[in-house]
């Protein structure tokens, strides 16, 4: 499988590397990490409307300011290679037509409920991350991993790993970070562009949302609503969300987080849980992800998907 999807990229003669809507450090490192190895054929396509909302921490990462959106990208390639994308589903606008409509197309992935949409699908539900994933591959077929490749592919496995606390994290992902240590690439630094210097608005935003959670259940369930009055009250952008739902599963004892966003078509939800899979909330929704770390997109009002998602928490308790 590895040496048949190098062969294709090798042999493609237009590439376009997708990352996931509201993309986060795995989906941007992992598509960085490609287009090292691919070179000027390859284009990223980051799944936003405009360079404005794209997450302004990610953009050390080697190739990313050239990347296009939504509206500037073509239907002019032969190969669609989409990068940590759970699902088809997270494809969206004219991205998704171009995908359907190419000739070849590849998953790289590490969630569990991927059931593979591509005509070549390497998902590897164990790992910790598509960058892990995308690692796994290079070394299968010995492509060498330069100092520009691994700053991708330590991007995307230091925060889906939660900076290696969060249990996909393996005695093997460690391995694998320090070989990309060993490259040259400056760690703590990459560490510091991911976590430090945020925007304050984007702190008394997460603040005020983590002030404002409810519970119920006797405190086993902890959610937060943002609302498009609160994204606009601290001009927040969509990755200002990022890490809310792990704060709030940090609670003493939380056993279910919900983080609910409130979207045109309805919510968009964000779970985290101690020890009950969450794949089995997400899955009564047509979502997907971890067994601790899992969303989904519920086509109601904020408050009418927050009762479905408190009722379905309720069986698994």
């Amino acid at each position: 499988m590895e040496r048949k999807i190098i062969n294709l990229i090798k042999d493609s003669s237009r590439v376009l590397i997708i990352t996931h809507v509201n993309p986060d450090g795995d989906t941007l490192g992992t598509a960085s990490a490609l287009k090292s190895y691919i070179g000027e054929k390859a284009d990223i396509l980051v799944q936003i409307k405009d360079k404005f909302q794209f997450p302004k921490m990610y953009e050390f990462l080697p190739h990313i300011d050239k990347a296009l959106n939504l509206t500037n990208v073509k239907n002019e390639y032969d190969l669609i290679i989409a990068v940590d994308v759970a699902s088809c589903d997270r494809i969206v606008e004219n991205a998704r037509k171009i995908f359907d409509n190419s000739k070849n197309t590849i998953v790289i992935d590490h969630h569990k409920t991927n059931k593979g949409y591509a005509k070549l699908n390497y998902i590897k539900g164990e790992l910790s991350s598509a960058s892990e994933v995308l690692y796994e591959l290079f070394k299968e077929v010995d492509i060498e991993i330069t100092k520009e490749i691994a700053t991708g592919l330590y991007c995307g496995i230091l925060t889906d790993t939660g900076c290696f606390k969060y249990e996909n994290t393996t005695p093997k992902t460690f391995k694998i970070a320090s070989l990309l240590a060993q490259t040259g690439i400056n760690t703590s630094q990459i560490a510091d562009f991911c976590y430090s210097n945020k925007p304050k608005n984007f702190i008394l935003f997460q603040n005020y949302l983590v002030s404002n959670a409810k519970f119920c259940l006797n405190d086993k369930i902890v959610y937060a609503l943002i609302t498009k009055e609160i994204m606009n009250q601290f001009s927040a952008k969509d990755e200002y969300t990022e890490g809310i739902c792990e704060t709030l599963r940090s609670i003493a004892g939380v056993e279910i987080a919900f983080v609910l966003k409130e979207i045109e078509t309805g919510a968009k939800v964000s779970i985290r849980t101690q020890e009950i899979d969450a794949t089995k909330i997400t899955d009564k929704f047509n979502g997907g992800g971890h067994r601790r770390a899992a969303g989904c997109t519920i086509k109601l009002e904020i408050n009418e998907a927050l009762e479905k998602l408190i009722e379905q928490a309720k069986t698994l308790l």
